[in-house]
This record gives structure tokens, sequence and C-alpha cells, in this order.
């Protein structure tokens, strides 16, 4: 069973609790699911690309260590990793400063060792993917990635999406939205957040269940077979059926929570288990994340992943 995510993993600071102190770490969408996704014990490939030099030696070496396998980390020769800054309101809300408008990732498709990663990648039982992973592309790239999903269906695998909308990564809201709309077109799984998809819909935005009930209905048209609507504190929506949280938690860090709740849903659907028991899960992950501070926390002796870990099969259809 192979799992492979695609998408760009930066450096990180974050607060260390005192003034002008931070902490340097790693994080990025996709690249949290697939740590998360590694630490539950699946075969995970991070298809992305670093730099040659010394902070993209230090990111390799911790995923590698992480358990991400190789061989999908490529090398862009003259480009470095992105950057982002963290910073937090009382409540734990997460605002970010970035600087990766030229990053290595950017350039994944167009390296060379990226036609041994793509074939590699074909075989995979399943493929992970974000609009930030869309976003970060140019034309030819994130053309690239859409026939990889492509490709990873035909070849009898799954294909999981989350929207993961950040505006300013877009020059338009129609090439989001296009963007968008090609990327439901190759999804089997949907994980997508209310904010984002009301934010892409704009005026067509119904409220409250009607809004959710409306998203996931858009989804299921656009052929996407599985879907689970994340709502924040107020849990997911799955199967008609509001899953919350088992607990109402006051967050440290709302950083890569939704992240964490994606690789948490798609362990459980690997190990067969039902939709809503996989809402659990992800609720479990993310909750035990936004507890601690950063994108991707090192384990604490809380971590649920002890507790998670069991044997996952996704049957391809």
């Amino acid at each position: 069973m192979t799992i492979v995510v695609v998408g760009e993993g930066m450096i990180e600071l974050s607060p260390a609790g005192q003034p002008r102190a931070w902490t340097l770490a790693y994080g990025g969408d996709t690249l949290n699911t697939a740590i998360h996704l590694a630490r539950l014990g699946h075969d995970v490939g991070f298809l992305t690309a670093l730099g040659s030099d010394p902070f993209s030696d230090q990111l390799r070496a911790a995923w590698v260590g992480e358990g991400l396998r190789p061989e999908f980390l490529l090398t862009h020769p003259t480009h470095r990793p992105g950057l982002y800054a963290i910073s937090n309101d009382d409540r734990g809300e997460r605002q970010f400063t970035y600087w990766r408008s030229d990053s290595a990732a950017r350039q994944v498709f167009a390296l060379p060792g990226s036609a041994d990663a793509i074939a590699a990648a074909v075989q995979a039982d399943l493929l992970v993917f974000s609009m930030i992973s869309l976003a970060i592309l140019p034309a030819a790239g994130r053309a690239a990635l859409l026939d990889l999903a492509r490709a990873v269906r035909a070849n009898g695998g799954r294909v999981a999406f989350d929207t993961n909308f950040r505006p300013a990564l877009w020059p338009d809201m129609e090439d989001a939205r296009a963007a968008y709309r090609d990327a439901l077109a190759v999804a089997d799984i949907g994980l997508p957040t209310l904010e984002d998809e009301e934010a892409l819909r704009g005026a067509e935005t119904e409220t409250g269940a009607d809004a959710a009930n409306a998203i996931v209905d858009g989804w299921a048209r656009a052929g996407v077979g599985e879907v689970a609507l994340k709502r924040g504190a107020d849990g997911c929506l799955v199967d008609g059926t509001l899953v919350r949280p088992a607990a109402v938690l006051s967050p440290v860090d709302t950083s890569g929570a939704g992240d964490a709740f994606n690789a948490g849903y798609l362990h459980a659907r690997l190990g067969d288990q039902a939709p809503r028991a996989a809402a659990r899960a992800g609720h479990a992950l993310a909750g035990w994340v936004v507890m601690q501070r950063g994108a991707i926390p090192d384990r604490t002796a809380d971590a649920p992943y002890g507790q998670m870990i069991g044997p996952t099969n996704m049957d391809r259809p």
C-alpha cells in the first residue's frame, strides 16, 4: 500500500515564547499530511523539490527520518525552499507571512528526475494533493499534476483532494475556480473546508446547514464519490451527519489542524473504517495538533499515533 502526496514543504518560523525569539521547524499543508501518514505506519512518498543548500539538506534528512521515501524528494540546482512565519491571536488562530515565490517546489515537474518520480507515483494506491499544490505550480506543472492524478486512477488507484484555498496564491478568482473544477474532475475523495468553499463560491454561497449540504452536493455532482466537509471546531459533515470532535478545546495553535484531520481520516479509511469513524480519527489527530505549537509538532507522550495504527486495506475499484 503506497501513498504519494504532492506539494511544497517550507521552512517554518514560529514564536518561541519570548520577544524576538523564533523556533525553526518546517511545514506545508500536504507535507504535514504526509508526515502524519508516515507516523501512522504508511509507505509514503512526498513528491516535491528542495535545493542543494544546507537548509534543504536539513529538511531532506528530517523528512526521511520521519519515514518519507527519499526518491520523491527531488533537488533543484539553484532554487531553495520557501519560508513562512506564524503569528497567533489570543484564540490560537494563525496568520502566515510567506517568502515562497521562487521556491524549488514550484519547478518539481520540470526537473530531470521528475520522469522517474512520476513513473513511480503512477503506481500509488492513493495520491493526495491540494489547491495549494496546484497554486504553486506553473501551468505546465499544474497540467502534469492533473495528468498524474488521471494516470493513478487509470491504474486502479484513488485520488484525494483538499481545497485549502489561499487567495493570495492565485492571480485571480477565475484562475482559482478553473483549477478547482479541474481538480474535482480527477478526485475520488474530497476533503474540503467550509470557509474555503465559501470563499471560492462567493455570492453563490448559501448559509448555515444549507451551505454545507450544497457544497457536498456540488462535489458529488462533479463526480467525487466520498466527501468529508471540515467545519472547524463544529466537526465534519460526512454521510449526511455532522460528526463532532470528542472534546471542546482551547487551541494553542491551529496551524496544520486540517492537514492532521486529512491524515487521520485517510488512515482510518485505508483501514476499512466507515467514513464517520474516519472523521472521529481525523478529529483525534487534529485535536492533538492544535494543543501544540507548529504545523507538524514533535511527538509527545499523549500523541494518538499508537492508538490509531492498525492494518490498512483500501481496495482498488
